[in-house]
């Protein structure tokens, strides 16, 4: 766990806790490399590497247990500072942390206890859910099948959009049984018959390796397996968590535009000669237009993180032992709302970002468009459109946000 990773620092206190001075050290190396990251995948999983040996998977349990201690705000704060340096990073993590919520809530489940054991350990959960030629997208269903095979199981089927599988231990796989009962199997990435394709092809969040997974009568022991109906505990507004990180991801993303946007015009020399002032840096449509960025920064952070506290009393709740629904609604619609405007402003943000520097900020060797290729990748992911409508609807006439994937 100690040892370093080329280009990375070695970590003395595992794992690292927020506010440790470890930590700050590792999200600027991360930033410093985010370049080369966002090139090749040999880069990347160096970057994961030194998450790894950071015990960052275990950010969220409690100190006491081996963990970072870290509360869900301060576990949104992480992301939205991973984001800043590079949004591949949390993006690949995104799955992973959402499962290690669904385990903290069910530690009294021995399967659950120890897969939390596995991330303490530094071992990483990735995700097959998605399936194409799915009619209602993110209803849930698909074909793939868990079917008993001796003592135990075997696992049949194709995922896609299943970021981060590349880079991760264990995969918690969406499936059903011959009879209709929707499971979940947990196998490891290095089990015969699976096969993580690297053919992502999105325009942004490159190195997310965000393609396909297959399962070839892939053999699922049955400690393996979750039973959803009798052994999971799902909360409503189950999809929270996930929306949510995906739109602070964006916020880390502002951060990173107004970091390189204060960078291009302090570092440009020259100015037009019907500018406003000889030198960018003293020219006030400049420094107007980058303070808009920060502002802009600065809502989307602040709109994130009142989610993430909306969302941390909500799991209290369960805690208390009866969860909240009207918490987990008022979540809900604070993600929704933040999604809304933040996608937005984020995509303008990244676009005026270039107004700053000029031609010369088009160039490949700085990358900058980057910012706006991720984040119109992200926020892809689920249209704004719906989630308004659903919005404006609520405000209307009371009606609950659906209750399923994407809310």
């Amino acid at each position: 766990m100690n040892i370093a990773t080329p280009g990375f620092p070695a970590s003395s206190q595992l794992p690292l806790a927020p506010g440790a001075q470890a930590l700050d050290d590792l999200l600027d190396t991360l930033r410093d490399n985010s370049l080369p990251q966002d090139r090749d995948v040999e880069a990347t999983q160096a970057a994961i590497a030194a998450i790894r040996r950071a015990g960052l998977g275990a950010f969220r349990l409690p100190r006491a247990e081996g963990g970072g201690g870290a509360t869900l705000p301060q576990l949104f704060g992480l992301v939205l500072r991973l984001a800043e340096a590079d949004s591949n990073l949390p993006h690949i993590l995104r799955n992973h942390f959402a499962f290690v919520e669904r385990a903290l809530r069910t530690q009294d489940n021995a399967k659950y206890r120890g897969w939390l054991d596995d991330a303490r350990a530094g071992r990483l959960f990735g995700l097959g859910a998605s399936e194409l030629g799915i009619q209602n997208i993110g209803a849930g269903g698909g074909e793939t099948l868990l079917t008993p095979h001796g003592d135990g199981f075997r696992l049949s089927g194709s995922k896609y959009y299943s970021t981060g599988n590349f880079y991760s231990d264990f995969i918690v796989v969406n499936a059903q049984t011959p009879e209709g009962r929707r499971v979940n199997a947990v196998v490891p990435t290095d089990r015969d018959g699976v096969t993580i394709a690297q053919d992502w092809d999105g325009i942004g969040q490159r190195q997310t390796a965000s393609g396909a997974t297959r399962f070839d009568d892939v053999p699922v022991r049955p400690e393996e397996v979750i039973d959803i109906a009798a052994e999971d505990r799902r909360l409503p507004y189950d999809a929270t968590f996930p929306q949510l990180y995906l739109t602070t991801i964006i916020a880390g993303i502002l951060r990173a535009v107004v970091r390189d946007a204060s960078a291009l015009v302090l570092g440009r020399g020259r100015n037009f000669y019907h500018a406003t002032a000889a030198r960018p840096a003293e020219d006030p449509l400049l420094q107007q237009a980058l303070g808009r960025l920060a502002s802009v920064a600065y809502v989307a952070e602040a709109s994130v993180q009142r989610a993430a506290e909306a969302l941390a009393a909500a799991y209290d709740s369960v805690t208390a032992g009866t969860p909240d629904e009207a918490l987990f609604l008022r979540a809900s619609l604070e993600a929704a709302q933040a999604k809304v405007i933040v996608d937005e402003l984020a995509l303008g943000a990244s676009n005026q970002l270039f107004e700053l520097g000029g031609a010369s900020a088009a160039t490949q060797r700085q990358r900058l468009d980057r910012h706006w290729r991720n984040i119109r990748t992200i926020a892809s992911h689920n249209p704004v459109s719906y989630k308004a409508r659903a919005i404006g609807q609520h405000v209307l006439d009371g009606t609950p946000l659906p209750n399923a994937a994407y809310f």
